[in-house]
């Protein structure tokens, strides 16, 4: 395992993954890299991680959803979007959630508040969890580029990703996660404005520094079901 570039001070965090697909596995081999605990899960059930986790290293567990939310001092739900009502409630209140999802009708099925853009992916992760913080991360880059595009911060050209949230301290969070990992940070604003970031937006999945970034997210066009 790579030594960690950001030791942690005093107890490390517990991150808990829920959804351990292609950037479930890149977000927890980033974050185990960088000092963090990890409690990873997916819907077939532990037994079915045991290859990850060994190569994750002892930093890194496998669990079922519930416990990785309980285990979290914050959590990353990266599932198929179709799947986002299956994410525990009750063991992520109060925590901070990181949504990496993007809404793909081809797979999920057309849901009518998003063709018709009256709503976001992270806004209803959002209602379905009231009493957790979430905020956009991780959705508009390749899983492989997770950990293979980070740079140190000031490095010229640093690649910059988008995070949104309707709370300052969560917007913060993945601010500082994504420094951990290498990269800097837009913050988009609330969650209805996360829009900006989601699938056939002009900021999705391109490899652009902070100005690029601010001027892709101002390009964006609010499209519904007309316009489709």
């Amino acid at each position: 395992m790579p030594a960690a570039r950001h030791p942690l001070s005093h107890t490390m965090t517990t991150i808990g993954i829920i959804g351990a697909g292609h950037i479930g596995s890149q977000v927890a081999r980033a974050a185990v890299a960088n000092g963090y605990e990890v409690v990873i899960s997916n819907s077939r059930g532990p037994e079915t991680l045991a290859e990850l986790v060994d190569e994750l290293g002892p930093n890194a567990r496998a669990a079922t959803p519930a416990e990785a939310a309980a285990a979290a001092d914050f959590a990353v739900v990266t599932v198929p979007f179709k799947a986002y009502e299956a994410v525990p409630v009750e063991p992520l209140a109060g925590k901070i959630v990181i949504d990496t999802n993007n809404y793909y009708w081809e797979r999920d099925g057309r849901i009518d508040v998003l063709d018709e853009g009256l709503d976001t992916v992270s806004g209803l992760l959002q209602q379905h969890l009231p009493t957790s913080r979430v905020a956009k991360g991780f959705n508009h880059i390749a899983a492989a580029d997770i950990t293979t595009t980070g740079t140190p911060a000031g490095t010229p050209g640093r690649r910059a990703l988008a995070t949104s949230s309707d709370f300052a301290d969560a917007a913060q969070l993945v601010t500082d996660l994504y420094d951990r990992f290498g990269f800097d940070t837009v913050n988009v604003g609330p969650l209805a404005d996360s829009w900006r970031v989601e699938r056939d937006q002009p900021a999705y999945v391109v490899v652009q520094n902070r100005e690029e970034l601010v001027a892709n997210l101002a390009k964006g066009v609010r499209t519904g079901a007309a316009a489709a």
